[in-house]
Formats: structure tokens, sequence, C-alpha cells
């Protein structure tokens, strides 16, 4: 039995109204509490939010949807349903990765699309290695997501299950990039399966095999967007947590806790006092450790991922060689994880996210333009340019990021932008985000699983943590799950998520054939990749 918030639990107050403040709302709501929801913005989303600007309907946070069977368990708790809320659009493909030799790679999510694929793009041989790892990929899910992911740890002890030897079996323990390499041999294959881990601030070769996982919930589980969208997802867990009889307050700065002993009695806000019998704290840790007036002990200090600036541009024209998401890669893969994680420099040779989101819903944008999300990461301000640098190194940077676009192909982007909003860490920094990063901290070893900040506070008997800097951590599917993981903090009810069949392997063999010619060079496009 894992450790619950003791006494009264009747009337719950959620502070912040992300992915997983409404997970956790309506995950509570289905356990017959009461929840008053408080958010600081005029809309639901945190991180997810929107921006209208001069007829763009731009998503400020995660562009990239995966798992929404994760999404559906929380509309569930309250008899809804996200498939009748929220139109999902499936991705095909996923992405395109453009690389610095001009070839280009189709990533699907489908198998025997992906295997046809990489047998265009590498030979036979690089699409039986993928079958080989895609098998690797889904037993490896299998292992983590009733006891690692979808868990609360009270105790390093609680890993220790039957599913941790077989973790240890499939080689979880090893390092991401070798994993990979046993199974792929073209060193632009793997980058496209390791990639992921630039989200978690820890360079492949150096990486867990365990975050393999992330990979497999972009390349295999499918990728999605939401028609309107990615901040439709907030919004309808917004609306269907309002239907089931939450108390939404928007526009509401939460400035403290009014304690008695070691229990929150009351939340404050900059307009009211609420009082409640337990409460659920989503900000960013150090906002949250302030409010509880509290900061946990810990053998090493925290350290947190990578940031990024983001360039959300609208343009009076698109360049077919982008698909819905981009994956734009330079030359030197290696120098850049070492920029970002260990020498604090800005990306000599960048690799780049680009989304184009009216490629999916022309809708987001006026008749006749188009919007593309860049996201070039960047170091975090603890190691990197610290926030005040950004106000001046900004407008450069986003220059020559343009430029660096026009170089691969891009031909005319700076001239064609009419609207544009430019992101930076200090813009995250402005926002309360730690390090002046929207990933939080970073999925080093000794903050993974049970050594993350735990979601209980010592010291504070009725207050749960949520949100990426805890259990389990970065990414829109895991943020979902840290709601519903606090929820069961007050609750004492938490149902594992049940297992994913494996889809079944094609009987196909793949038959050798002339290859198809390679892309073009990737463009710039608009959406945003943090973690809610």
């Amino acid at each position: 039995m894992t450790r619950t918030v003791p006494g009264p639990t009747d009337h719950v107050v959620v502070v912040g109204a992300g992915l997983s403040g409404l997970s956790a709302t309506l995950h509570l709501l289905g356990a017959g509490r009461r929840v008053t929801l408080v958010e600081r913005d005029p809309l639901p989303g945190g991180r997810a939010g929107r921006l209208d600007h001069h007829g763009y309907r731009i998503d400020t946070g995660p562009t990239v949807l995966t798992m929404p069977d994760l999404a559906d368990e929380a509309f569930a708790a309250v008899g809804d349903s996200l498939r009748a809320r929220v139109d999902l659009i499936p991705l095909h493909p996923a992405y395109r990765a453009q690389f610095a030799d001009g070839t280009s790679l189709d990533v699907h999510t489908d198998a025997q699309a992906m295997e046809s694929e990489l047998e265009r793009f590498a030979g036979p041989q690089e699409a039986a290695g993928y079958r080989r790892l895609r098998r690797w990929l889904e037993d490896l899910y299998q292992a983590q997501m009733r006891h690692f992911i979808d868990a609360n740890f009270d105790s390093p002890f609680a890993l220790l299950t039957p599913d941790l030897a077989r973790l240890a079996a499939l080689g979880g323990f090893g390092r991401l990039d070798a994993r990979i390499g046993r199974h792929l041999r073209d060193e632009r294959v793997r980058r496209v399966f390791s990639f992921q881990a630039l989200y978690a601030g820890v360079p492949p070769e150096r990486a867990l095999a365990a975050y393999a996982v992330i990979a497999y919930m972009d390349t295999v589980a499918g990728v999605y967007f939401p028609r309107g969208g990615m901040h439709a997802l907030p919004q309808a867990m917004a609306d269907a947590a309002a239907d089931a009889g939450a108390d939404l307050r928007f526009g509401r700065q939460v400035t403290r806790l009014e304690r008695s002993g070691d229990r929150v009695t009351a939340v404050v806000t900059d307009q009211e006092r609420i009082a409640c019998d337990a409460v659920v704290l989503t900000p960013d840790l150090p906002v949250a450790y302030r409010l509880l007036g509290h900061t946990p002990r810990r053998p090493l200090s925290l350290k947190f991922a990578p940031s990024a600036v983001v360039l959300h541009a609208g343009t009076d024209r698109t360049w077919p060689a982008l698909a819905h998401h981009t994956l734009s890669f330079g030359a030197q893969w290696r120098r850049t994880f070492d920029e970002l994680t260990r020498t604090g420099q800005l990306m000599s040779d960048p690799s780049l996210l680009i989304t184009r989101p009216t490629a999916t819903d022309p809708s987001l944008a006026p008749p006749g333009r188009h919007l593309h999300y860049i996201l070039a990461p960047c170091p975090n301000t603890a190691i990197g340019p610290d926030a005040t640098a950004w106000a001046e190194l900004g407008p450069r940077y986003r220059d020559s990021l343009l430029r660096e676009l026009e170089r691969r192909g891009l031909e005319g982007i700076a001239d064609a932008v009419q609207e544009e909003t430019l992101v930076t860490p200090a813009d995250w920094h402005q926002q309360g985000h730690a390090a002046g990063t929207p990933f939080s901290a970073a999925h080093t070893f000794p903050q993974t699983g049970p050594f993350r900040p735990r979601n209980l506070v010592r010291g504070t008997e009725n207050a749960v943590l949520a949100g990426c800097g805890t259990t389990p951590g970065v990414g829109v599917p895991t943020v979902l799950v840290s709601g519903k993981l606090a929820a069961a903090r007050i609750t004492g009810r938490h149902q594992a998520t049940p297992p994913r069949r494996r889809r079944p392997a094609p009987t196909t063999s793949i038959t050798p054939k002339t290859p198809a010619p390679s892309g073009t060079p990737a463009p710039s496009n608009t959406s945003k990749e943090t973690a809610a």
C-alpha cells in the first residue's frame, strides 16, 4: 500500500489548470470529491495554452499528442469520453526527418509502412532491424507502464517487482544509444529513435535505455493532432470537469496557503480565500515549494533539462517538403548534446523541430496563410545565457535560425513571415519555470522513478504535487498520469493503466525494390513542443 493523505479530503483545491491539474480534477471528481480548480490565466491549459494573434490560433505548449488513451482515462473517470469531445486526427507520417546530407525519411507508426520506408531509405537489413527494434520497444513499454510510470513511489524498494527483473533482462539499465544501435546500423535512422532524449535532458549515449519508452510513444503507439489545435484537449478536459460539477475559477493568482500545523486549511488568491481539506499543487517545483514554505533536501541538487527558443511564424506561403511535424537535423549530432547539456552554448549546427499545424487544420490561420512553429533547443539559464541576456540575444538568434532554414531549402522564409511571436528562456523564466526551461527537471538516473521529487512533501500531510517536475516526469502522457497519481494519493483509488495490446506483426516479407528519390530538406512551422 502506498501512502495517502490522512484525514478529511471531501473538498480539494487544485492549483493550476494545466494538463496535470485537469487530469487530477477529473479523477478526483470521479472518486466523489468536491473540487475547486484555480488558474491564474483566463483559459485552461497551463503550458498547453493558446494565443490568438491577428487571426492565428497558436498553441503555446506541446505540439505532439501521443497515448490519447491516457487522456481518455481522465474523461472516463466522470463517465465522459475524449473522442466525444475532441476530433483526433492521426498523423501519417508522424514525423518527417530531414538530414544534413539532403536525404529525407518519413516516420510511420504503422509497422508495414515504416518497414517499406526504411527499406527505401536504408535497405532491407535496416528494415529487418526495425522489426526487431519495434518488438523490443513494445516489450519495454509493457515492462514499464504499470510499475514504473503509472505508479506512486514511497521508497526505492517499491521498484522491487517482477517487472524490475524483466526490465533489466530487456537491457533497460544499459545506454539508450547502444541499445538502439543493436538493431539499427544507419546513424540517421538511430537519431529518429533517440532524439527524444533531448527533452529528457540527457544525451542518448548517457541516457538509460529505459527511456526508449518515449520512442515507443512517438514511433509505435501513434501521433495525433486535435482538430482546433492542441489546446482543444485541455479545453475539453475543463468542459468535462465543469459538467461533472467542478468549480473552475480562472484569472486567480494564488498568493499563499493557510496552514494549521501540518495541514493546509485554505488557498488564498489575489481575490479570495478558499477553504479546503486537501490541495493539489501543479506549478513548477520552486513555486510549489515556495507556497509550501519548504524545499525538500536532496543528496544532489536538481539538474534541469535544456530549454528552447520557439518562433511562431504566420506566413503567406509554405513549403511542400514540410510535413505536419518535421525534424531538421544538423550534421553535428553529438556536439549538439554537448553544447546543450554541458558547455551551455547555443547549437552551432542546430537540430530543429518544425511544426505546421495548418497542414492538418487550415482553420488555425487566416485564409491563404500558414502557421509554422520552429523549436530550437537551447541551454537552460543555469548553464547558458541567463534570462536577462535573451532580451538582446533572442532577436539575433531568431534571425540566425531563419538564415539556417533558408540554407536548408526553405527559400524565402524570412520574407514570408507576416506575423510572429518569439519565445525564449526569458519568457519561461518569467512564467516561473526553474532554470528558464519548460521541460523541468532532467531525467538523469538520480531524478528518475522513486528518486524524482516525490508528489508528497514531508511536513505537509494534505498537499500533493503534480506536473512534469514530479512523478513520473516530462511529456504530455506522463503529465496526464501525474494528475492521476496525485488524485490517487488523496482518494486511495488507483487503477493501473491496462497494457496496450501488441499490434500484430506484418506477415508479408519485404521485397527489394528500386529506392524512391529522397525528399528535400525541411522548412519551418509552428506549434509547441513543451511539456504541460
